[in-house]
């Protein structure tokens, strides 16, 4: 994950890109992060958090993460995405029942009387939970005593800006900006991948 941090301190620049480096590690979605940018202008005081993502964020379903083998009325599952696997057995657990789900191992799965059509489009990670645990990130970032917030979120960018009390017209033209630089940022590497 790269992490670019824009402010007047290099001390302080370079404690915040370790500190929003842990935050997103301890929620474990570091891998999900193409890349990062942080514009800290503590004079203002303004704080500006743009990350793009890997992945636009969008339902995952369990055909996203596994393959199936229907055999007579088995369907066996191979789980081929383990950061899923907790989210794949619990659901079809709900679904089937204990008694007719067995995990012969880690990844693979067998289901009594089941259909490939009746589990391939199950949701088994919302995009919206994403966006709110990126969110919280943010969030835990941001310097305390900051509590004007405003979000953007396109596609694959998600944006917020922070100030202490008022949202000045130049401050949400700052976030647009970065948001909009991250947009383009994030297209033009879709271009060279």
């Amino acid at each position: 994950m790269q992490v670019d941090v824009v402010g007047p301190d290099e001390y302080g620049n370079a404690a915040y890109a370790k500190l929003f480096e842990n935050i997103v590690g301890d929620i474990g979605k570091t891998f999900m992060i193409k890349r990062s940018k942080l514009v800290l202008m503590p004079e203002l005081p303004f704080f500006g958090f743009s990350v793009i993502l890997r992945n636009a964020p969008g339902n995952k379903t369990v055909s996203d993460a596994a393959s199936f083998r229907p055999e007579g009325s088995d369907l066996y599952i191979t789980i081929s995405n383990e950061r899923y696997a907790p989210e794949i057995l619990s659901i079809l657990w709900k679904q089937y029942g204990r008694n007719n789900v067995i995990q012969q191992t880690r990844f693979d799965i067998l289901i009594h009387d089941a259909k490939e059509e009746d589990v391939r489009d199950v949701i088994i990670a919302s995009g919206e939970e994403v966006v709110k645990e990126m969110l919280g990130a943010f969030w835990r970032a941001l310097p305390e005593g900051i509590r004007v917030r405003e979000t953007f979120v396109d596609g694959k960018v998600i944006t917020v800006m922070a100030v202490e009390e008022i949202m000045t017209p130049g401050a949400f033209e700052m976030a647009k900006e970065l948001h909009n630089e991250m947009i383009k940022l994030g297209e033009e590497s879709e271009i060279f991948v």
